[in-house]
């Protein structure tokens, strides 16, 4: 009896090190990118996500990179170039998919922190008709953000990290479709 506990702590260990060090979608679907999400995601009636990313921080994640605070903050960190670092990027571009490596081309870098960074790679789920079933949606790929997806990024980390307030910062992105809060 003892072996299988063992090896069932072994495979424990592994599943929790192969989730922490693997975004998991960024393998798994393909992303789509800002243009193709915002053909729906900017009319009224669907909410104007487009808009509220858009005058949103996250839509500005990778211009701020090349201010002279983010300079300086990467240059104590021994980084050269922050818009150029695979360390800077992973947050603040969905084209690094939180890794220190590109994991698409479909999405230019200079995007910043659009869509699919929080609600995953959309080329399977963006279809109307996939879209249309929450569930179908969520088995092509769709992510539902909540406070773990957030913290990828908004955690201590960051050279530039403040306490984060999940709730209070939710306020700010948060962009439901009318009806389906």
């Amino acid at each position: 009896m003892k072996p299988i506990l063992i090896l069932r702590g072994m495979l424990i260990m592994a599943a929790g090190s192969f989730l922490l060090s693997n975004p998991g979608w960024a393998l798994d679907h393909e992303f789509a990118s800002v243009k193709k999400c915002a053909l729906c995601h900017k009319k009224p009636e669907q909410g104007e996500q487009l808009r509220i990313w858009e005058e949103s921080h996250h839509a500005k994640a990778f211009a701020t990179l090349g201010t002279p605070e983010a300079k300086e903050a990467a240059a104590k960190l021994g980084i050269d170039d922050p818009q150029k670092s695979g360390k800077c990027l992973k947050c603040h571009s969905t084209a690094y998919g939180f890794t220190e490596e590109v994991v698409s081309t479909a999405i230019p870098v200079e995007e910043g922190v659009s869509c699919e960074a929080c609600h995953g790679p959309g080329k399977d789920y963006m279809k109307k008709s996939v879209m249309e079933d929450i569930e179908q949606a969520k088995a092509a790929g769709l992510i539902i953000p909540d406070e773990s997806t957030c913290v990828k990024c908004h955690n201590q980390e960051s050279p530039t990290f403040k306490p984060f307030n999940f709730q209070e910062r939710w306020d700010k992105i948060k962009h439901p479709i009318p009806g389906k809060e």
